[in-house]
Order: C-alpha cells, then sequence, then structure tokens
C-alpha cells in the first residue's frame, strides 16, 4: 500500500527530473490523454456527437452521416 511517505519521495523525483516549469505542462498532457482515454472507452459517444450535429432543413428530423436525403420529407441532405 501507498503511504504519504513514499508518495511525497515520487514527487520530490518528479520535480528534480522534470522540474518544476515542465510539471503543468505534464499534468496537462495527462489530463488530455485521459479523456480521450475515456471517450475511447465510450465510443457510443463519438458517434452520437456527429449524427446529432446534421438535421434536414426542411423537417429538422436527425439525419445520419451516410444519408443523403432525409427519410421523412425526401429533401437533399445538405453536407
Amino acid at each position: 500500500m501507498i503511504g504519504s511517505q513514499d508518495l511525497l519521495v515520487g514527487l520530490a523525483l518528479v520535480l528534480f527530473f522534470f522540474g518544476a516549469k515542465r510539471l503543468p505542462e505534464i499534468a496537462r498532457s495527462l489530463g488530455k490523454s485521459m479523456q480521450e482515454f475515456k471517450k475511447g472507452i465510450s465510443g457510443e459517444a463519438e458517434e452520437s456527437e456527429t449524427s446529432a450535429l446534421r438535421s434536414c432543413a426542411s423537417c429538422k428530423t436527425p439525419l445520419d452521416a451516410a444519408w443523403t436525403h432525409c427519410p421523412r420529407c425526401g429533401t437533399v441532405a445538405l453536407p
């Protein structure tokens, strides 16, 4: 089990190797990579976001990315 003393030694080593100026950079990149990992695991969120962005201009029906015409009213779907 990791104790508080172990965490302090680890933090001191990180400060020594990377320096205080690079720590915010490293933390930011770690946070972004964790967000991307969570998005990748969920998978469905990315698909639902892209399909929700397109809708029919006349009847406002949500359109799939592959559709060229609205299935409800037949209007040509704009890209």
